[in-house]
């Protein structure tokens, strides 16, 4: 049987450093080998927006991977602070376009970190810029711990989407980000929180498969995420 085809938006660096003297794509090894583990063929993305239609003709889910920040006007706001490291070489504008195709196919998404912020921002949501500074008393979400480990807690709405990937109301996640979802966007319901009340999950009933989380389960630190990435792929399977 032929295994779903699931596009994995990458991240770029143009200053040629580490890899090589050019400019180049990369993302980590672990967003791959999850896919991979959950049944799945990746397939990674450039940032070609004339060829997202083709693109969305060859996948059965899309993945936006993490990254960095997505700039403020894209959701109506000023920076605040100096605290932003914007997406490089025309990621924000890929992203949400080729959101947009997928969704208007109803191909399933999984947005991880970043892409959970792209699917907020996408249904006219905004972000919180950053939690440190904005959110007085919230727990450190930025790699308080290597990111193969666990860091805090998650509470899982239960009937929701999630609860039903994971087959849990509650687990410990590897946290890895500065920025979180702070108005909900249109039609979006939330499927998990902090115990410092941070949105940590955010999904859209209405498509077959339309998730974000703000951990990082590509890593397969525990058998919940396991789940969430099989359950991603095996609706990828039957779309």
């Amino acid at each position: 049987m032929k295994k779903p085809i699931i596009g994995i938006v990458m991240n770029y660096d143009e200053k040629g450093q580490y890899f090589s003297e050019y400019p180049w794509y990369a993302l980590r090894k672990d967003y791959f080998r999850a896919i991979q583990n959950a049944g799945g063929a990746p397939v990674g993305l450039p940032f070609h927006v004339d060829a997202i239609a083709d693109y969305v003709r060859m996948m059965d889910g899309l993945l936006i991977a993490g990254g960095e920040d997505y700039p403020p006007e894209f959701y109506g706001e000023a920076p605040i602070g100096d605290t932003l490291n914007l997406l490089k070489g025309g990621r924000s504008e890929f992203d949400f376009k080729i959101l947009g195709a997928a969704l208007e196919k109803n191909i399933p998404v999984l947005g991880i970190c970043a892409g959970e912020q792209a699917i907020n921002i996408y249904f006219g949501g905004t972000l919180i810029q950053d939690i440190e500074t904005m959110v007085p008393g919230a727990l450190n979400h930025m790699k308080p711990c290597p990111s193969h480990e666990p860091s805090h807690l998650i509470d899982i709405e239960i009937g929701t989407l999630l609860h039903q990937c994971t087959e849990s109301a509650s687990y410990k996640v590897n946290s890895a980000h500065h920025q979180a979802v702070n108005r909900v966007g249109k039609g979006l319901i939330v499927n998990a929180r902090s115990p410092d009340g941070i949105i940590e999950g955010v999904e859209h009933p209405d498509y077959k498969f339309c998730l974000g989380v703000e951990w990082h389960p590509e890593f397969e630190i525990d058998q919940e995420d396991c789940r969430l990435m099989k359950a991603f792929v095996t609706a990828a399977k039957s779309s």
